[in-house]
């Protein structure tokens, strides 16, 4: 176990979150009159922007690599981490796997979102 990089990424998981929290003030009225949609459009692109240059083999130590990869960016966005799964998928594997990788991802995710949200909404 190392201790290490559990702080690292304690500690990039808590500015991530608390910066997820600012973007979501800053848009606190965005296009459809509520926050989510513009806020989690914003992190999202620049989460995934980011990943982006960590996942290109740009040098940085392992710590720094778990401070921003998985816990500011994780914290930040998981659409950074999903769009990094799905990238790799594609240079391993190839175009098929990885559309169907964010096919499933997508459709199920929102699937289970609606049944539980039914369920819970359900009339007795």
């Amino acid at each position: 176990m190392n201790v290490g990089m559990y702080l690292a990424v304690a500690a990039g998981g808590a500015i991530g979150a608390m910066l997820r929290y600012a973007v979501a003030q800053v848009t606190a009225v965005g296009m459809f009159g509520i926050a989510g949609p513009m806020a989690t459009l914003a992190v999202n692109i620049a989460g995934s922007a980011i990943m982006g240059l960590v996942a290109s083999g740009f040098v940085l130590p392992e710590a720094w690599r778990g401070f921003l990869a998985v816990g500011l960016l994780g914290a930040l966005t998981t659409f950074s981490s999903f769009a990094l799964d799905a990238g790799a998928l594609f240079q391993k594997q190839g175009l098929a796997m990885a559309c169907i990788y964010v096919g499933l991802s997508v459709c199920l995710s929102l699937a289970s979102f609606a049944l539980c949200f039914w369920l819970v909404r359900m009339p007795s």
